[in-house]
């Protein structure tokens, strides 16, 4: 998922504002207790979503896929008084420690945590979405961009996470693609050609699709 020496990603880290203790707590709990920490966005991604709130001052942030809540709590971070932070996830297992972190964040009215699956979730949401993060199944990302694309306010955000795959998107002729890998490949391309937005690929970890609605 790095793709830059573990020598230089240490540089980039020692040069970008530290990671504070309650997110060095919350990357040490999922490392320890949770399946998958890789799925964790860390310190680079989660301070690039900080700044990029911060810039884009959005009123409404729609994060699809909660996990333990690190980038959700990056991202709130970055609201400016009045904001909200809708945050979708299916798996109830880690309820308890998301909550638990949203609460030690001090973040808790800016964060509205919701369980279930975000197909079906994202239709009963009211009004438009000025920044969404989508961080969940690869499967369904498409669905995912389908539902918010027309309801993101113009100059608004929509970012997927996971946008190189591992590097799987470079793809040799007659090579066997994985589901996920083709999905992810649409995905990309959907965006590329969607007039609705301008887009850029941002090499970060394994990779950011921005895309700002027209």
């Amino acid at each position: 998922m790095e793709f830059i020496s573990e020598e230089l990603l240490k540089y980039c880290e020692d040069h970008s504002s530290e990671e504070d203790e309650l997110l060095l707590h919350i990357s040490r709990e999922t490392h320890a207790k949770v399946m998958m920490p890789r799925m964790l966005s860390g310190h680079l991604q989660g301070k690039t979503l900080e700044l990029l709130v911060k810039m884009a001052n959005p009123k409404t942030i729609l994060e699809i896929g909660t996990y333990t809540g690190y980038s959700g709590i990056c991202m709130a971070r970055g609201l400016s008084d009045g904001g909200k932070l809708i945050t979708l996830d299916i798996n109830d297992e880690l309820e308890g420690m998301v909550r638990g972190f949203f609460k030690k964040s001090g973040l808790e009215d800016k964060i509205d945590y919701r369980l279930g699956n975000a197909l079906d979730i994202i239709p009963t949401l009211e009004g438009n979405f000025d920044f969404v993060f989508i961080d969940a199944d690869k499967a369904n990302y498409i669905n995912y961009y389908n539902l918010v694309v027309d309801r993101i306010n113009p100059g608004g955000i929509i970012l997927a996470d996971n946008v190189l795959w591992s590097g799987k998107v470079l793809v040799n002729e007659g090579q066997k693609i994985d589901k996920d890998t083709k999905v992810i490949l649409e995905y990309n391309q959907m965006v590329q050609d969607d007039p609705r937005v301008e887009n850029v690929l941002l090499p970060i970890r394994d990779g950011l699709m921005l895309a700002r609605r027209l």
